[in-house]
């Protein structure tokens, strides 16, 4: 469950955004491309069409299902809307350095996947 307790603000045009201690928002409504970028901007990343169709889909299952998948759930939603060669964890890992779970559902703007350490 996402925290109340906001750690710090990123600064978008928009605003300021209040992330918990581990980055993620704390009002999840305040997301938007704008934010998903400056958080992506953070890890060093730029966001590309193939890392905007699976923080899509993050956020088509999150509205489904009202909880951000771990890695597994995320293989899977990821190979049923994109294809098998997108459903795979080492095309997520290449997206989404280190854990790809965590961090696609921090950029897509969700909670923190349970069973995520």
């Amino acid at each position: 469950m996402a925290s109340t307790e906001i750690y710090r603000y990123l600064s978008v045009p928009e605003g300021n955004i209040g992330l918990d201690p581990e980055g993620y928002l704390v009002d999840l409504g305040q997301w938007s491309s704008t934010v998903a970028e400056a958080l992506a901007e953070e890890e060093g990343m730029t966001l590309e069409a193939e890392h905007w169709e699976v923080l899509e889909v993050l956020r088509e299952f999150y509205a489904r299902y009202q909880m951000a998948p771990a890695m597994r759930p995320l293989v899977k939603a990821v190979g049923r809307e994109l294809g098998p060669d997108k459903g795979r964890s080492i095309h997520l890992m290449r997206l989404f350095p280190g854990s790809p779970a965590k961090l696609a559902a921090r950029l897509a703007g969700l909670p923190k996947p349970t069973n995520c350490l």
